[in-house]
């Protein structure tokens, strides 16, 4: 987003956070959200009438008013005119935002029952599943239809396995990611559940599973390099041959075996 949406989006972000401090029911609220998502997701016309500099902010406010007073609840609703009284540089940067804010508040409600942790991992887990997965990766394409069946394929999935926050944003992601691919929508849901934790995300490659001690040391060292939480995410790939891959805040560490002999490679044809 660039600054005048950017700024549109923290002035929400906070909004909400407010909001959440007064006790709203945060499952009808992200449902409200999701839904709002959805209408101007499926309508260039009323994203554009509802981020036209041109307009009043209050006339904005009052169509948002009428398009959704009595259907949803007055918490959301608050949050919609609030939004939409803002400036935007983009008109699909209002729909992401409100999207932004549905995760935020499921992931809250996560964070209060003591579960964000859990979320956090069975979404990462899940979207490993998927796209490590032909026929999954098929089955969740944008290109095949049925959003009904792929909710019920989530649902099988995960139900009783998993969290319910884990559950519907999986379920968010597989029917609605509106020109993604479902399994790098639930890659920005972990990132978002990270940030709530305040954590970072290590994107570790190696060619064994870590054991408990090895996952451990390694965090325990990052987080003395980087001076803030770390959640390492592990993948398993036997060709890197031995040593770890790290992915973090847009560096990559590469101790892999193959990654030494790759750099020896161009040293020798450099």
């Amino acid at each position: 987003m660039r600054g005048t949406s950017r700024h549109a989006a923290a002035t929400a972000q906070q909004s909400l956070e407010e909001l959440l401090d007064t006790g709203e029911d945060r499952a009808r609220l992200a449902e409200d959200l999701f839904g709002a998502t959805g209408l101007l997701a499926g309508s260039a016309g009323l994203r554009r009438a509802l981020t036209d500099p041109s307009h009043r902010p209050e006339s904005k406010a009052d169509l948002v008013d009428r398009l959704l007073s009595g259907q949803i609840g007055a918490g959301a609703l608050g949050l919609l005119r609030g939004l939409v009284r803002d400036r935007w540089s983009a008109p699909g940067d209002l729909t992401d935002t409100v999207e932004s804010l549905a995760v935020t508040v499921l992931l809250a409600l996560a964070e209060r029952a003591g579960r964000l942790e859990a979320v956090e991992d069975e979404l990462f887990r899940f979207s490993r599943t998927v796209s490590g997965d032909p026929g999954l990766r098929d089955a969740f394409s944008a290109r095949t239809p049925g959003g009904e069946r792929k909710e019920d394929l989530v649902r099988r999935l995960l139900e009783g396995r998993a969290a319910p926050e884990t559950v519907r944003l999986a379920v968010q992601a597989a029917r609605h990611p509106r020109g993604l691919r479902t399994e790098w929508v639930l890659t920005g849901y972990v990132e978002a559940a990270a940030r709530r934790r305040q954590q970072l995300i290590a994107h570790v490659v190696a060619a064994v599973p870590l054991d408990g001690p090895r996952h451990a040391r390694l965090q325990a060292a990052l987080r003395r390099i980087y001076r803030r939480p770390i959640q390492v995410n592990v993948d398993v790939d036997p060709q890197v041959l031995g040593g770890l891959r790290i992915e973090i805040a847009g560096q990559i560490l590469d101790g892999t075996v193959l990654g030494r002999m790759d750099t020896a490679r161009r040293a020798l044809t450099g």
